[in-house]
Order: structure tokens, then sequence, then C-alpha cells
């Protein structure tokens, strides 16, 4: 099993940047595949990036690519989502999500979940 905590959202304005974090708990972070995932007010949960257990591979949501980079710290348990020129539709909960081996794009496929963290992009 596998315990992940966000950290790092917040409000900003159209334009800027943001980064958030989610640590991981646990010896095997390697063999997880990590995902980014945000949900909106009545909204169904979005994907928005992935990366392979290596960080070799990512993958990323035609909404956010060009803005958005995913990365992970194998040695620190971390995965990180750096979030460039944020406009008021990036608003959200943003979750961190793992899943043995192979990465994937949608929800239902991702075992782990993290509690959140809000990203509120003002206009």
């Amino acid at each position: 099993q596998v315990q992940l905590v966000e950290s790092g959202g917040g409000l900003v304005q159209a334009g800027d940047s943001l980064s958030v974090s989610c640590a991981a708990s646990g010896r095997t972070f390697s063999s997880y595949a990590m995902g980014w995932f945000r949900q909106a007010p009545g909204k169904e949960r979005q994907f928005a990036a992935a990366i392979s257990r290596s960080g070799e591979s990512t993958s990323y949501a035609d909404s956010v690519k060009g803005r958005f980079t995913i990365s992970r710290d194998n040695a620190k348990n971390t995965v990180h989502l750096q979030m460039n020129n944020l406009k008021p539709e990036d608003t959200a909960v943003y979750y961190c999500a793992a899943r043995r081996w192979i990465l994937a794009g949608t929800p239902t496929e991702y075992n782990y979940w993290g509690q959140g963290t809000q990203v509120t992009v003002s206009s």
C-alpha cells in the first residue's frame, strides 16, 4: 500500500505559476505510476498528467499540455506538478494518485488517492 499527501495549493492570479507536490509513504514508491487529477465543483474528476515509474514517460491532458509539467523523485518519494500560465478554468481540487506498474489516464485505473489540495486561479 501507499499513502499520499498533497501540498502546495493556493490562490493565484491568471498567468501565474504554482507547483503542487505529493509525498508518498512506503518503500516501493518506484513500483507505482503516478497521476495528477483535478475536480472542479459540480464536475467529474479529470485527468491532468501522469508519469511512469522511472519518470521517463509522461502523459498530459490536452487542456494542460505545454503549461503543466509532471516530475518525480524516487529517492524522496515525491511527485510534483509544475503549473505555468494558469487560467481560471484550472481552478479545482488537485489529487495525486498511484497505481501499480503502468501509467494510465482514467481515475478508475488508480488504486490510491491523496486528500487533495485546492488550486484557485482568479481572473
